[in-house]
């Protein structure tokens, strides 16, 4: 049987490989029974690995074990922020959401299920508008939620300032930070948030695991029934596996962020650079302004097809995407790029390349290489 050919993976904003770390020590966890729940021997011994597990990621993520509420990965913890947050205090006469116009559909959807949400719009680079934030922000508001980094375009939010806006009101503020664990990074305890919303499988760890760090005063109402693991926010029987998996695949994850960081920066520009130089940078547009998380890179390609190029470049043995993955597979004109610039010719229009721990120079490379020629077939050039 033929070698399969090489492939190029520029979707690490939806699912980044799993970290030889992270499977180590999963595999090793994985041997353990009991129901962490249980109190006979075998149970402590998962019980034991579980928190070891949760204090690893509290630690590198700023906050205290108590603090860390596990959960199946992000689109769960901002329901429990969000949802969660909003039904806490509704008794208390607080039963209006304030949300930017580009968050992760798991907290956008939510405009369609509480009547209460306002939505703050975003200017031409995706940042949330803070006037307008500030003007939907008010007495009656239980929480407010605004994502660190935008999973598509990769613009960093002003989360201090809508934060300082939301605690000026007596909100929550929530904050996805899926996106943002390399750059900008997390220090929770060092944040405003209140509620902050991660997920193991966007760095390197496994499906099925996140997190939602929630400060010790705040108490979302319940979303579930069950046995209320977890703080009693989340029912479910825990997994010390994909627990100890997350840890390890963050601790690496957050010890090597600084140059990550600077690697991530100097693959982005190789490959905007390359672009230019093959003669297709004229008339695509960069999205996310200046203020970025280098690993995602967002274009829009006036006259052409985004779906083509895809199956363009898949054909070449390069995976991208065309924003996020939560849609079950069903590609809509993208609702953070109609909220951008009002354009359905934009939003079909724009591809996105996310790079991670295992992109290499040669993946950048083949992507410069192939890039300018699907972007000229779709064109019919």
């Amino acid at each position: 049987m033929a070698a399969e050919a090489t492939r190029h993976y520029f979707d690490h904003a939806a699912h980044s490989p799993l970290r030889p770390a992270a499977r180590q020590a999963w595999l090793q966890a994985a041997d353990l029974v009991g129901n962490p729940a249980a109190l006979h021997a075998s149970a402590r011994r998962s019980r034991a690995a579980l928190e070891d597990a949760r204090e690893s990621i509290a630690a590198d993520l700023g906050a205290h074990p108590t603090e860390v509420v596990l959960t199946s990965g992000g689109s769960e913890a901002d329901t429990l922020a969000v949802w969660g947050g909003v039904r806490g205090r509704a008794s208390s006469g607080r039963d209006l959401v304030v949300i930017s116009a580009v968050e992760h559909p798991a907290v956008g959807e939510l405009a369609r299920q509480w009547p209460g949400t306002l939505i703050a719009g975003v200017d031409p680079t995706g940042s949330v508008m803070m006037d307008e934030l500030a003007r939907l922000v008010g007495p009656s508001t239980a929480v407010v939620s605004v994502q660190t980094v935008n999973n598509e375009v990769g613009v960093v939010q002003p989360v201090a300032e809508a934060a300082e806006i939301a605690h000026a009101a007596g909100a929550w503020f929530h904050t996805d930070a899926v996106q943002a664990l390399v750059s900008p990074g997390l220090d929770f305890s060092a944040s405003a948030a209140d509620l902050v919303s991660v997920s193991a499988h966007k760095l390197g760890g496994p499906v099925g695991v996140g997190a939602l760090l929630v400060r010790r005063e705040v108490a979302p109402a319940v979303t579930g029934l069950g046995g209320r693991q977890e703080r009693d926010l989340r029912s479910g029987t825990q997994s010390a596996a994909l627990a100890a998996a997350f840890a390890a695949a963050l601790h690496e994850s957050v010890a090597s962020r600084e140059a990550e960081r600077v690697r991530m920066a100097r693959l982005r520009a190789e490959l905007l650079a390359g672009l230019a130089a093959a003669g297709q940078g004229e008339g695509v547009r960069v999205n996310g302004g200046e203020v970025v998380n280098p690993a995602i890179v967002h274009l829009t390609a006036p006259g052409v097809r985004a779906d083509d190029v895809l199956l363009l470049l898949d054909r070449v043995g390069i995976d991208a995407s065309v924003g996020s993955a939560c849609r079950a597979g069903v590609h809509q004109p993208s609702e953070v790029v109609l909220a951008m610039t009002g354009s359905t010719q934009d939003a079909l229009s724009s591809l996105r390349f996310s790079m991670g721990w295992s992109t290499t120079d040669d993946d950048v490379a083949a992507l410069v290489r192939e890039l300018p020629r699907a972007l000229a077939r779709a064109r019919g050039v």
